[in-house]
């Protein structure tokens, strides 16, 4: 079934006139438009409404990409000059990537890009961020929420996944026990880390990260523990190791996994006694250091494998926490991907005010799958902020496009698609001959418009297909004409 639209959704009282060539999706379109209960025009070309914008105040106008050549972008321009109020959408096909090749006139006045089949919820939602109506997911949540305020600086999220995640940060960070981050790349674990470490009574001593899996096996013991000199052959002074560095404030060993077995040895030695051996040392040296670790791979499947000792797993995962990748928390993505995009348009020097994120754009970036998370939107977000126009005022999904991995692309489009399914969705109450136009105008899409074989699958004529196709009026409709 269909989401029910009520006067909140924004569409109740406003006039839409639709310019679509293509019968099948005009009439699909305004169906869905007229359910949410706006007053609706439809035309086949943009010169058909020129005559209707002289003296009909429209809300909103929404023209097929194909259709918009330079007589309808003049039409929309001199039409928004006079009314600076209405918006301007076009319609565009299930893939974002055909928008790549529209007009840098059009870029100018457009307000968002809508792809079809039209989902009036997502609509309703876009024509209310146009009219200029807040959006509640964006409002600053510091001011309500204790735990927010105390973080903010080192970790953004409003997403309540995120909040039973980091609940008991503040806890945590009170205590001087050892923590396991556990979390896929890019989940923000350092950034957890470091706030743990702000957060504790260590907080003026040093935070000192080393990443397990980075440096070499022969060279980590030295990394960790320091040496004396003389102990080995180019060892011509003595040297500290992260755990003296890291003396009276926080280690952080991230990627532990990756630490090697005989070295997990003396890593538990240490936080036993609270003592460790540099390399060539025979006096043991007290440290006060708290360890935080880190690791991307299921630790409990490690020791089960027999690659990482059962002892030292059990020392580090005295408190927890599992930081949930970014696509299960959604909520976070546009507030993540507006800081990282001005906070890089401010480290370029870019003047404000920034460009923003359309509602379609956002709502591509809350449904791609984010594999490298947090940390390939930051990358995402600083390339497009580089590489954007300098008179681009709109962020559409174009732009945001060639800097995804086409890999991780996720079909936006609802229903059947999200079911894997080559196929359509009909709602329940849906008339016998609009189901059928909507079959017939699915079943040429698949076919890329070859009606000798959409005929075959449908199981008709290819000359009953024909009539069924020239059956709808190319006339300007409205029912309060």
């Amino acid at each position: 079934m269909t989401a029910h639209i009520n006067n909140r959704a924004g569409l109740k009282g406003l006039s839409v006139v639709v310019i679509e060539s293509d019968p099948f999706s005009l009439k699909e379109t305004e169906r869905v438009l007229k359910e949410g209960g706006a007053r609706v025009y439809t035309a086949r070309d943009s010169r058909e409404v020129t005559g209707l914008l002289s003296h009909e105040y429209i809300d909103v106008i929404m023209a097929a990409l194909d259709l918009v050549d330079e007589h309808c972008i003049e039409m929309i321009k001199d039409y928004k000059s006079r009314n600076p109020d209405s918006m301007f959408y076009v319609l565009t096909g299930r893939e974002y990537d055909s928008v790549e090749t529209s007009q840098e006139s059009v870029r100018l006045v457009v307000d968002d890009y809508v792809r079809k089949p039209v989902d009036i919820a997502r609509f309703a939602a876009m024509v209310q961020t146009g009219m200029g109506r807040p959006d509640n997911r964006n409002k600053s949540l510091t001011l309500i929420d204790p735990l927010i305020a105390k973080v903010k600086p080192y970790f953004i999220f409003r997403s309540p996944v995120m909040r039973r995640t980091l609940a008991y940060l503040p806890r945590m960070a009170a205590s001087d026990q050892t923590v396991l981050i556990t979390g896929e790349t890019g989940s923000g674990k350092e950034l957890v880390a470091r706030a743990v470490h702000v957060l504790s009574r260590r907080s003026a001593g040093p935070f000192v990260p080393i990443n397990c899996g980075a440096v070499p096996e022969s060279l980590i013991e030295g990394e960790l523990f320091g040496h004396e000199k003389g102990s080995f052959t180019g060892a011509v002074k003595t040297r500290k190791g992260k755990f003296e560095i890291a003396d009276r404030g926080t280690l952080f060993l991230d990627e532990i996994g990756d630490m090697p077995l005989n070295l997990q040895v003396r890593l538990l030695r240490a936080l036993e006694d609270g003592n460790i051996y540099r390399i060539g040392g025979e006096t043991p040296l007290p440290v006060n250091v708290r360890v935080i670790a880190a690791s991307n791979t299921d630790l409990r499947k490690a020791v089960d494998n027999g690659l990482f000792r059962e002892d030292l797993y059990y020392r580090l995962n005295v408190l927890r926490i599992h930081l949930p990748p970014l696509r299960e928390r959604v909520e976070d993505i546009s507030l993540l991907a507006v800081h990282y995009l001005e906070r890089a348009f401010a480290e370029m020097g870019r003047p404000q005010p920034y460009p923003v994120l359309t509602p379609e754009t956002i709502y591509l970036l809350e449904h791609y799958r984010w594999r490298g998370n947090v940390r390939e939107l930051r990358n995402v977000m600083t390339r497009i902020a580089t590489l954007l126009p300098p008179d681009t005022n709109r962020i559409f999904p174009f732009h945001v496009l060639p800097h995804l991995d086409e890999s991780s692309r996720m079909d936006t489009v609802p229903q059947a698609e999200e079911r894997g399914e080559d196929g359509i969705y009909i709602p329940v109450g849906t008339r016998l001959s609009d189901a059928e136009d909507m079959l017939i105008r699915e079943t040429l899409r698949h076919t890329n418009g070859n009606k000798t074989k959409a005929a075959a699958l449908l199981g008709v004529s290819l000359r009953n297909l024909r009539r069924k196709l020239n059956r709808e009026p190319g006339t300007i409709s409205s029912s309060t004409l």
